[in-house]
C-alpha cells in the first residue's frame, strides 16, 4: 500500500507503516498542511490497525527546519488584527492547542512509533521525535531547541516531553542557549538509542527493528506501550495496580501458547491483529 500525501508518502508493507515526510527541498518545514496531514494519518494507522508499528523518516538534508514560517505569518497576523486582545489570546492558545495535538497522536497511538532523523531537527521537529517511543540518528544530526534564537518560549510540546527523556540541565542548556546539541551528545545522554554513519544503515536497522516488532504480540506491544506511558506519569505503586488490573483483562494464554510453540517448531509466530476501533457510539 502507498499514498502520497502534500507532506507526506506512506507505505506500508510487513505490518510496518512507514511515514516520510516528503518536502526535503523545503527542509520539510512544518506547514499547514503537516498539521492536519500528521494526526490525520496516524490516527487512520491507528484506528483501522493498518500496521503494527509505525516509523516516521524524512526526505533531503535535514529532518526537519520545524514551523514553517507561513504558520508564524498568520498567527501573528491573527494576533494584530485589532479588537480585544484578550479575545485574541483566547484564540491563540485554543489554536495552539490544535497543534500540540497533533503530536499527541504519536504518544496515543497504540502501536510503537519509530523514528529516523538525518541532519537538522530543529523546533517543532524536537518537539515531534520527543513523542515517539524511540529515535535514532545519523552521525550528522544536530539537535536545537531554536525557539529561543527567534525571541519565542517553545510551545507545541518539547518542555514536558524533553525533560523526561533527557536530564534536566541539558533541557536548560538547550532551551536557554538555542546551541546545536551534536548526534552523539545526543545518544550520550539517551534522546536517541545509536547513530548511524549513513541514512542507509540507519534506516535499514530502524525498519529491521520494526518488522521486529511487529513480528510479536500486538496485544503484548500495546500494553507495553500503555503501562510504560502510565509509569511515566504515575507512582510505581499506581502503576503497579494498573499492571495488575491490565493483565487481569487482557494476559492472553493462548497467545502465550503461540509464543512457545513457535519457538520449538522454529517458525515465526502467529498472533491475531488488533482490531479496528470503532467511530461510532457503542
Amino acid at each position: 500500500m502507498k499514498r502520497a500525501h502534500e507532506c507526506f508518502d506512506l507505505e506500508i508493507e510487513d505490518r510496518v507503516a512507514h511515514l516520510r515526510m516528503s518536502r526535503g527541498e523545503a527542509m520539510n518545514t512544518m506547514t499547514r498542511a503537516f498539521w492536519n496531514e500528521l494526526p490525520e494519518l496516524v490516527r487512520e494507522i491507528d484506528r483501522e490497525a493498518l500496521a503494527r508499528v509505525i516509523v516516521i523518516s524524512s526526505t533531503g538534508r535535514h529532518f526537519s527546519a520545524g514551523m514553517d514560517l507561513s504558520v508564524f505569518a498568520s498567527e501573528a497576523d491573527a494576533t494584530r488584527s485589532g479588537g480585544d486582545r484578550y479575545v485574541a489570546a483566547e484564540a491563540f492558545r485554543s489554536n495552539l492547542g490544535r497543534i500540540q495535538s497533533s503530536f499527541d497522536s504519536l504518544e496515543n497511538a497504540r502501536m510503537p512509533v519509530l523514528v529516523a532523523c538525518q541532519g537538522g531537527v530543529i523546533g517543532g521537529a524536537i518537539d515531534m521525535i520527543s513523542a515517539a517511543d524511540i529515535r535514532w540518528c545519523t552521525s550528522d544530526a544536530f539537535f536545537c531547541i531554536q525557539e529561543i534564537n527567534i525571541a519565542m518560549t517553545a510551545d507545541v510540546g518539547t518542555f514536558p516531553r524533553l525533560q523526561r527523556l533527557i536530564p534536566e540541565g541539558w533541557v536548560r542548556e538547550m532551551a536557554y542557549t538555542g546551541r546545536r546539541l551534536p548526534a552523539e551528545k545526543a545518544r550520550e545522554i539517551g534522546l536517541v538509542n545509536e547513530v548511524f554513519e549513513t541514512h542507509e544503515a540507519m534506516m535499514d536497522h530502524v525498519l529491521s527493528t520494526a518488522r521486529e516488532i511487529a513480528s510479536k504480540s500486538p496485544l503484548a506491544v500495546t500494553g507495553s506501550k500503555a503501562l510504560i506511558n502510565y509509569g511515566r506519569d504515575h507512582s510505581t505503586r499506581d502503576t503497579l495496580d494498573y499492571i495488575g488490573v491490565w493483565n487481569a483483562g487482557m494476559l492472553a494464554p493462548p497467545h502465550m501458547q503461540e509464543a512457545f510453540a513457535a519457538r520449538a517448531e522454529k517458525r515465526e509466530p502467529e498472533f491475531p491483529d488488533l482490531l479496528k476501533i470503532r467511530d461510532e457510539p457503542m
